[in-house]
């Protein structure tokens, strides 16, 4: 079935999902459907980026991001910001069904963004994370978040995983469940925007900033004050889509303010040791290239924690917390750890995603 219109919904937090988005985006606009891309801030001015001329773009801002320094109090901030959260759902429940009426769209798919449905029109979710990893791991209280997700997901047709259906990326994160999902489920496999290239490792060290603010932001300090001291060549990126892209020398080191995807995509091939955020994304593209990398998890953030130490038990990546880290002492230590488990190529699942979305 081809001439399909689609409402596409890209979470914003950080720029993880915009990037993972694209490649689907991208199948369907191959396939000859038209999409329209519903994100805001950063996320959709990547993807305009990325997209631009070839999709029509709705900007509506995403729930708030109430991150903070200190892990303990990101917690309490989210929980206090649970009333403006569904307030900021039901204000994307309202523009979806007005731009349903509008522009009679066929699919819906929509990535952490969960206000982004309609129940008359065919919807998907695209998650990797049926379970919030919660400090301490207390099962009582992470089966009820998961009980509460599952209810929220049964909206739609079909939960995307974007993760192998065993011996997954995500860990915990969509596997081991405490509940029955039955088959509300589809794994499509690990997704990336990034291909292996052809090319030499003549990058020693590829470092991207990346995360929501402020955290992004402090992350950037330190890595532009540890990252001289390291031997060889050294590439970072800072993750500003929102600057006009511009390059600097910074000692021995090559700055960029941001990296497009395809720049992105040649320095991962060209890295031996890539410094990055542990969101899923970032795991999906290495594990698509089989590199070597040191994670410093966004603070706060769970997910990214349970991910980086959820790897380095299974002895695949290097993790240490930001407050912690010494560039120079932990690269060394990073390249000590085998890579990534080899999984299924992108590939497979675009075309289990196409399968599901465009078949009914």
């Amino acid at each position: 079935m081809g001439g399909l219109r689609f409402l596409f919904g890209v979470h914003d937090w950080g720029l993880g999902h915009a990037t993972r988005d694209l490649v689907l985006i991208r199948a369907l606009q191959r396939a000859g459907h038209h999409v329209t891309v519903l994100s805001a801030t950063r996320a959709m001015r990547l993807l305009r980026a990325e997209l631009s001329g070839e999709c029509d773009f709705v900007e509506l801002p995403d729930i708030p991001k109430p991150l903070s320094r200190y892990p303990t109090l990101f917690y309490v901030k989210m929980s206090l910001a649970l009333p403006l959260v569904f307030a900021t759902l039901r204000r994307e429940q309202k523009l979806v069904r007005s731009l349903c009426r509008q522009r009679r769209f066929d699919r819906i798919v929509s990535d952490t963004r969960f206000g982004v449905f309609h129940p008359e029109i065919p919807s998907y979710f695209l998650v990797h994370s049926l379970r919030q990893i919660i400090p301490g791991r207390p099962r009582g209280l992470e089966t009820m978040v998961e009980r509460h997700q599952q209810q929220m997901f049964s909206v739609v047709r079909k939960v995307l995983i974007p993760d192998e259906p065993e011996n997954g990326l995500a860990g915990d994160l969509c596997h081991n469940l405490a509940l029955d999902w039955s088959n509300r489920l589809a794994y499509l496999g690990p997704l990336s925007s990034v291909r292996r290239q052809p090319c030499e490792e003549d990058v020693d060290y590829f470092i991207t900033v990346s995360g929501a603010e402020p955290q992004r932001t402090f992350f950037e300090k330190l890595v532009l004050e540890q990252a001289p001291r390291l031997r060889g060549r050294v590439v970072v990126t800072l993750g500003r889509p929102e600057r006009v892209p511009n390059s600097a020398r910074v000692g021995r080191l090559a700055v960029h303010s941001y990296l497009n995807r395809e720049q992105q995509e040649e320095m991962l091939n060209r890295a031996r040791l890539v410094v990055s955020r542990s969101g899923y994304t970032t795991l999906m593209e290495l594990a698509e290239l089989g590199k070597r990398a040191l994670f410093v998890p966004t603070v706060g953030q769970s997910e990214q924690e349970y991910l980086g130490a959820h790897h380095e038990r299974q002895g695949a990546w290097h993790t240490v917390e930001q407050s912690k880290v010494d560039l120079a002492r932990d690269v060394l230590a990073a390249e000590a750890y085998r890579g990534p488990p080899q999984v299924a190529g992108t590939r497979t699942a675009v075309e289990r995603f196409l399968s599901l979305v465009c078949g009914e």
